[in-house]
C-alpha cells in the first residue's frame, strides 16, 4: 500500500478511502477495492475483496492502563472472497477481521508483541502478549464463538518458537506448535502459519510478532519507504 497525506483522506460512516482504493460498510459485508502501485518493483494491484463478517463481536479492550490504546475482534469467525485482476488471482476461505485505535503511535507504548489466531470447529482462539513501554505486561487469552461472544480463558504457559529470518524472537501460547509457512519476514515484524495444539485439538495457527524497538530505529526507518511509497496529495 501507499502512505498518503490528508488531503487523500474521505470518509462516511460506512465508507473510508484513502487515495483510489476503498473501503464500503453495509452492514454484513466489508468490501474492500485495492487500486494501488506495488513495491518495491512499480506494478499494478487492482482487485476487490470481499469480507462476509457474520455475527459481530462487542467487547473490546484497552491494552495499556492509560486507555490510550484499544484492540476489538469484531468479525473472528468471518468468510472472505478474493478476486483481483492484476495479478489475475482468485481465492476464498475462512477469515478475521478486528480493530485497532489509539492516540499516540504505537511504537510510544510498545516494546513488542506477539500474538496469534488459532481456527478450532467451534471457535476461535485469540492470544495477545505485549511488553509495554513501563515495562509492564499484557497477556489476553480469548475464545470468540460464531455467535459473536468473546469469553475470556486462562492464560496458557508460553512456549518458544525458532526465531525469524531477521532475529525476531517468537513465542506461542499453547501446548506444541510446528512452522508451516512464512508469510510475512520483515526487519521488525514476522507473521506465520503453524500447525498447534491447543487444549488437546490440533488447529490451524496464525501468529504474527512485533518488535517496536526495532521498528522505530533509524536504519528500519530508513528502509520503510522502499516497502511503502509515500504520497503527499490524494492521486
Amino acid at each position: 500500500m501507499t502512505e498518503r497525506g490528508r488531503a487523500a483522506l474521505r470518509r462516511t460512516d460506512d465508507h473510508l478511502a484513502i487515495g483510489p482504493s476503498a473501503l464500503a460498510w453495509d452492514g454484513a459485508t466489508l468490501t474492500i477495492d485495492i487500486a494501488e502501485i506495488a513495491a518495491p518493483l512499480p506494478r499494478r494491484l487492482r482487485g476487490t475483496v470481499r469480507l462476509h463478517a457474520g455475527a459481530l463481536g462487542t467487547i473490546g479492550f484497552a491494552l495499556d492502563a492509560a486507555g490510550r490504546h484499544h484492540w476489538q475482534p469484531l468479525a473472528a469467525h468471518a468468510r472472505i472472497e478474493v478476486a483481483l485482476q492484476r495479478p489475475a488471482l482468485r481465492w476464498s476461505g475462512t477469515a478475521y477481521f478486528d480493530h485497532n485505535r489509539g492516540d499516540e503511535a504505537l511504537e510510544s507504548g510498545f516494546a513488542h508483541w506477539q500474538w496469534s489466531r488459532s481456527t478450532l470447529p467451534d471457535r476461535t482462539l485469540i492470544a495477545y502478549d505485549a511488553v509495554r513501554r513501563d515495562g509492564s505486561a499484557l497477556a489476553l487469552a480469548l475464545a470468540c464463538t460464531p455467535g459473536g461472544d468473546v469469553v475470556a480463558m486462562p492464560v496458557q504457559p508460553a512456549i518458544a518458537l525458532p526465531p525469524t529470518r531477521w532475529r525476531l524472537p517468537r513465542t506461542l501460547r499453547g501446548e506444541t506448535a510446528k512452522l508451516a509457512a512464512t508469510l510475512e519476514d520483515a526487519p521488525f515484524y514476522g507473521r506465520s502459519l503453524l500447525h498447534t495444539r491447543l487444549g488437546g485439538q490440533a488447529a490451524l495457527t496464525v501468529h504474527e510478532t512485533l518488535s517496536l524497538d526495532r521498528f522505530r530505529a533509524p536504519w528500519v526507518q530508513a528502509l520503510l519507504p522502499l516497502r511503502m511509497p509515500r504520497r503527499g496529495g490524494g492521486g
